[in-house]
């Protein structure tokens, strides 16, 4: 038993000899190198389409203005700038996409429209753009038709389109929610002022451009005062009475063409009878002038003429008389066959003229015809 306790090992000695431990196992080479090579190869693609997102993502930010328009970026929801920096003009800009920038189209060069919402009857689309209306009911239904009342509590129905223009791009973008709604509501309540500042005649017809330019004033007006950062450029105002009492209006209308028409004839009639007497009156003028300024020449002349015989008549009073009496005699008998001169006598006593009145005249000779030649 203290043999076996001694050599605890000599039981296995004689099995044999004892055997080496296993060597460990060696990595497949191939494999591995193989593996390598694809993860290799996996990041580089992966690294080319990172590189060619991020290109992407930043070419992104490309875009262009076009000439009728400015841009705004708005990074993270505020404008980048102040002011007129912050517009951007017709050309290529760049920004960060989105979400860290967003671009705000502003046209500001073209023309924009909105028509009025109030005032007009109930029609479709399709009615308006064939040019046609629904038929009128019995009576105006408040609830579907709408209308303005006239500063004589008549009702017409008017609408409006207006053509306007952004002239404040960062006003009218970004200080409303929706700028266009508060045009047209400006564009409303130009109507309603108009229609009260006119009668119902003198908005249907007799001053329909008057009402137009009191439209487009209200609305300016009201632009400015909220400063809405856009100038009108043209408006359009349509006016009618209802319809159904639209053969009423027509008889009116008729019966005012017809007053117009008489009075601008009476006016016309007037005037020609006016500038007539005019005429006439002036003429009368003209010649009471010119017979005035001959009389007064004429006496002018005269009282010349009297003036300057008056010395010579002081020298010789008789001998002047004489010398005028001759002249007058001579003029006043110029045409007298016979003229007979009777000289005062010496003494003053008055001569005896008798004159024979029964004397026959002369008898005219007749010239002798011119003998005809004798006929062989």
């Amino acid at each position: 038993m203290s043999e076996d306790h001694d050599h605890p090992h000599g039981h296995d000695h004689q099995h044999g000899p004892e055997k080496p431990a296993p060597a460990p196992l060696e990595p497949d080479d191939t494999g591995s190198r193989a593996l390598s090579d694809a993860l290799r190869s996996s990041f580089f693609i992966v690294k080319i389409v990172m590189v060619v997102l991020v290109t992407l993502f930043f070419g992104s930010g490309f875009f262009t203005v076009n000439p009728q328009e400015k841009a705004v970026i708005l990074r993270f929801g505020k404008p980048v700038g102040e002011g007129e920096q912050a517009l951007l003009g017709p050309g290529f800009h760049w920004s960060f996409p989105a979400p860290i920038d967003e671009v705000v189209r502003i046209p500001i060069g073209q023309i924009q429209s909105v028509s009025s919402s109030i005032g007009w009857y109930l029609t479709a689309p399709e009615l308006e753009a064939a040019k046609t209306e629904p038929p009128p009911g019995p009576s105006l239904n408040p609830a579907l038709d709408g209308y303005v009342v006239t500063g004589d509590a008549n009702i017409i129905h008017a609408r409006a389109t207006l053509r306007y223009r952004v002239t404040d791009p960062l006003q009218n973008t970004f200080a409303f929610t929706s700028a266009s709604n508060l045009v047209q509501n400006a564009l409303n309540n130009a109507l309603f002022f108009a229609a009260a500042q006119f009668t119902v005649d003198n908005a249907l017809t007799r001053d329909v451009t008057g009402f137009r330019e009191r439209v487009r004033e209200r609305v300016t007006q009201l632009i400015e005062q909220q400063q809405l950062g856009v100038t009108v450029e043209q408006s359009d105002v349509q006016v009618i009475p209802p319809r159904q009492l639209k053969d009423k209006f027509n008889a009116v209308l008729e019966a005012g063409v017809k007053r117009d028409k008489a009075l601008n004839e009476a006016r016309s009639y007037e005037n020609e009878i006016l500038s007539k007497a005019r005429g006439e009156a002036a003429s009368r003028i003209n010649t009471g002038e010119t017979e005035r300024t001959r009389l007064v020449e004429f006496v002018a002349a005269e009282a010349k003429k009297f003036s300057d015989l008056l010395p010579e008549y002081r020298k010789d009073p008789e001998l002047f008389f004489r010398l005028r009496q001759t002249e007058t005699l001579a003029r006043v008998m110029a045409n007298a066959q016979e003229k007979i001169f009777v000289a005062a006598r010496p003494d003053g006593k008055p001569r005896e003229l008798r004159i024979t009145m029964g004397r026959e005249p002369e008898k005219r000779r007749l010239p002798e015809a011119p003998k005809k030649p004798d006929a062989h």
